[in-house]
């Protein structure tokens, strides 16, 4: 092999090299999906039910009142309404289909966390905090988007805005020997 050609070999595999990092840290830094608002298999609208209808979140998303989870609505929450109202309308007639098959719609999940977060809906519910705060203006979309990043770094900030005070399991606050605000608050230090 002549030495242009290991310089040329050298320099390919440099540069495939250097991609490859780059694009594996874009996956890991930056790949918050804001914005991903894929196509679901039922065209349903968040504007209609929870804007010009004002239909409370918890309503369909109940669990998200009592789990660490939201969850997607089963298509029987659906047809609680549905069963009456619009019953004949085409989106509706695959609820309903789905619901007579016993079969889950495929829902595209939208919002989704990585294996290692921990998150819970529940406190979060409990606090008083507004799916807003992470979903945005989800009462103004047609079809549902991730608004915010939901990074680990939006929810250090949040914590750190609104000072979280750490709780037990039932809910009261963890005090030290020495309670200080300081202590009480949750971590937010990764390092």
């Amino acid at each position: 092999m002549s030495l242009t050609t290991a310089k040329i070999i050298s320099l390919l595999v440099t540069i495939t090299g250097a991609v490859a990092l780059l694009r594996g840290a874009s996956f890991h830094w930056f790949n918050n999906h804001q914005g991903y608002a894929p196509a679901q298999p039922i065209a349903f609208s968040h504007k209609l039910h929870a804007g010009d209808n004002q239909i409370p979140c918890l309503y369909c998303h109940w669990a998200a009142e009592k789990s660490s989870v939201a969850g997607i609505p089963a298509a029987s929450i659906c047809m609680n309404c549905h069963s009456q109202i619009r019953k004949d309308a085409p989106e509706i007639q695959k609820i309903a289909r789905a619901l007579k098959e016993n079969r889950p719609i495929a829902w595209v999940r939208v919002h989704d966390l990585p294996d290692f977060t921990r998150f819970n809906h529940s406190r979060h519910v409990w606090a008083g905090i507004k799916c807003q705060q992470c979903h945005g203006p989800v009462e103004t979309m047609e079809r549902i988007s991730q608004f915010r990043s939901l990074s680990m770094g939006m929810c250090v900030d949040c914590h750190r805005t609104h000072r979280v005070v750490t709780v037990d399991e039932s809910g009261k606050p963890i005090i030290t020997r020495e309670p200080t605000r300081e202590k009480l608050m949750a971590s937010t230090d990764c390092s």
